[in-house]
């Protein structure tokens, strides 16, 4: 089954939790530290990898998530780092926000983009000693793994696009070119999904993709094919197959207008993409008159017959100039990832009640394991202060006895600067 979009929901693994342990001394009633550090949890790795052809993993199982970080232990043992869940998208995956915008295009195998990084481990007490905190007695706790919804969308990677009405001949045409082996049928609708067929002629090869069948109306959502358009976004050359037989509701000349209107519609520059046109189905009957209707409008098109094999070379040397020319003219983008500014430290704002800082810096401050213990609380304090977040809220307006929230922890603003 073929499947080229769907919409995932990832999480990065949790970092592990530091723990606070002494190893006993005679004359240390403490003794010296000796907590381990938690793990960091597993980050979210997307991959594009050319043994996968289709997203229907991810439609079967769409919720992913990164191992978890081991807690530290005494003796300073450290926890183990959580492991990476890598995910093995297509070739040609575009990795998109809900909202649209795009963070990756993966269009070369091996390509990848880490889209949420795993949770911080905590700080065993034994990473905590300084001289203002020569035996700590508290420990870091461990950082939760992001969350996020993504949609990923395939594109076929094809040098050349197959365009036509259903029932247009395109399956047949691959079948005969290539070793692609397409469902064929005489009904509409036959293909429900994009093949690609690799095509060899003389010395050159090109890839060709079968796009379902389109009618009038398919980019606005009418039959099936609109599902597939974007496929043809990628193709360097867009072959149009017309259907002369009287199975097709219009003529050749109308079909070429409709297809061509469906194309722009979709985007704007597939009308600017290299075209060729071809008649199909030439061992029907004699296609003169036709042919020289749309000579009359400026197009000189291929009769081809897949059956019989008339005409079929003389248009694959067409598509295979046509993809070389576009070569040289476009070379084929090489994807991208996108590189979002660092956020700020923390924001602070106010939410009626008290006042609200959020930030990474900030929650680390407090992410101890136990605030009662004063000289944890006391740590957190000097943590905060030394991030700038006593100024920010002085300046913010801020005033002593003000409640402040950091993640969970509710606390009094107390500004020593302004006591002292």
């Amino acid at each position: 089954m073929f499947v080229d979009q769907v919409r995932v929901h990832l999480r990065a693994g949790d970092g592990g939790a530091g723990v606070s342990s002494f190893k006993r001394q005679r004359g240390k009633p403490r003794g010296r530290a000796e907590g381990g550090s938690g793990g960091t949890g597993g980050d979210i790795v997307i991959e594009a990898a050319e043994a996968v052809g289709t997203l229907l993993d991810f439609q079967r199982r769409p919720h992913r998530h990164a191992a978890n970080g081991a807690h530290g232990s005494g003796d300073l043992q450290h926890g183990r780092a959580g492991s990476d869940e890598v995910l093995s998208v297509p070739t040609g995956t575009i990795v998109r926000e809900i909202d649209g915008t795009v963070i990756a295009d993966l269009a070369q195998p091996g390509q990848r983009v880490t889209v949420l990084t795993g949770g911080r481990g905590g700080k065993g007490n034994a990473a905590l000693v300084s001289r203002a905190n020569v035996a700590p007695n508290f420990a870091e706790q461990g950082e939760y793994g992001g969350k996020r919804d993504l949609v990923l969308e395939l594109k076929l990677l094809a040098d050349a696009a197959l365009i036509g009405f259903p029932n247009a001949g395109k399956s047949t045409f691959v079948s005969r070119v290539s070793a692609a082996k397409p469902k064929i049928a005489d009904y509409p609708f036959t293909t429900l999904e994009p093949n690609l067929g690799v095509v060899e002629v003389d010395d050159r090869r090109f890839v060709l993709a079968d796009i379902p069948g389109l009618v009038e109306g398919a980019a606005v959502g009418k039959g099936l094919g609109h599902s597939f358009l974007r496929h043809a976004e990628r193709a360097r050359a867009l072959v149009i197959l017309l259907d002369p037989s009287p199975l097709q509701e219009i003529d050749c000349v109308a079909q070429l207008s409709v297809l061509r209107a469906e194309l722009a519609a979709h985007d704007a520059e597939l009308a600017a993409r290299a075209e060729i046109v071809a008649v199909a189905k030439a061992d029907l009957g004699s296609v003169e008159t036709l042919v020289e209707r749309l000579g009359a409008v400026g197009i000189e098109p291929f009769v081809v017959s897949a059956v019989t094999g008339e005409g079929v070379e003389p248009l694959l040397h067409a598509i295979a100039d046509a993809v070389d020319r576009a070569e040289k003219e476009s070379p084929q983008g090489e994807g991208f990832l996108l590189h979002r500014p660092v956020p700020p430290s923390f924001d602070i704002e106010h939410d009626g009640e008290r006042w609200v800082v959020v930030g990474l810096l900030a929650e680390r401050a407090v992410a101890l394991d136990d605030l009662t213990k004063p000289e944890a609380a006391d740590f957190a304090a000097r943590r905060l202060t030394a991030a700038g977040v006593d100024a920010a809220l002085r300046q913010a307006g801020a005033r002593p006895g003000d409640e402040v929230q950091i993640g969970e922890i509710v606390f009094e603003f107390s500004d020593d600067a302004e006591s002292s």
